[in-house]
């Protein structure tokens, strides 16, 4: 089951085409976080740019809404600032390497207890990835080994950010769908919901909900026992938590 009270804002992607970083999310940020103005960030995903750059780069992102930024690589006690921290944003890049890390300083259950408690949690892409079941539908290459690949578990399902139908003409390799289709055959019974880049999912009381930036990107996928499902963001999803 999601954890009751989960207070969550999982978005596809950090940006839409070329806009800038978060632009497109800020104001799905501000309402999730309603009022808070101190944001703990997890910046473990982020391989090739360095924990104080990647969490520089975020504060410079959310300047514009009052919104104070302190990296958790910071902290000599990181079980201690989840304990502590208003609400917490967990960054994309590399989903392994991101839950290696969340392994490696024991913060699996920590985050599990505060987003019980109904504190906001933000992610986009690989910080969305790891609030599923498991990264077993992540993008991303094993550049390392976790301990396990199962994730925070904040939901019932699984995620796959930065879903896309395109094949480049030419390409030989399997698509997104064709990838997807492999797990619902060894699990069939577990859904996967697929976001396009510009959307997210919204969990609060109880009730998910597909937010976008545009009507034009207003929409996500569904997969489960085989079948592909689209949904859109006036329908309700609630039968997935």
């Amino acid at each position: 089951m999601t954890i009751e009270n989960a207070n969550l804002l999982l978005l596809s992607s950090s940006r839409v085409g070329e806009t800038a970083y978060l632009q497109h999310a800020l104001a799905m940020i501000e309402a999730k976080l309603k009022g808070i103005k101190e944001l703990l960030f997890i910046p473990y995903a982020g391989v090739t740019l360095n924990n104080d750059q990647y969490t520089a780069m975020v504060q410079s992102a959310l300047t514009e809404l009052g919104i104070k930024v302190h990296g958790i690589h910071k902290y000599d006690n990181q079980v201690n600032a989840i304990e502590q921290a208003q609400a917490i944003a967990v960054g994309g890049g590399n989903t392994f390497h991101l839950l290696h890390q969340l392994y490696q300083y024991n913060l699996i259950e920590p985050i599990q207890a505060k987003v019980a408690q109904g504190m906001p949690y933000i992610g986009w892409s690989a910080g969305s990835n790891i609030a599923g079941l498991s990264i077993r539908t992540t993008n991303d290459m094993p550049i390392i080994a976790p301990p396990s690949f199962d994730a925070l578990q904040l939901v019932n399902f699984q995620l796959n950010p930065h879903y896309t139908d395109y094949q480049p003409p030419g390409h030989n390799g399997e698509t997104r769908a064709q990838r997807l289709a492999e797990f619902m055959v060894l699990n069939p019974t577990t859904p996967i919901v697929a976001i396009v880049e510009g959307t997210g999912l919204d969990i609060q009381e109880n009730r998910l909900k597909l937010v976008a930036s545009s009507a034009d990107q207003a929409y996500g996928y569904l997969f489960k026992a085989g079948d592909k499902l689209k949904f859109t963001t006036n329908e309700k999803l609630d039968h997935l938590l």
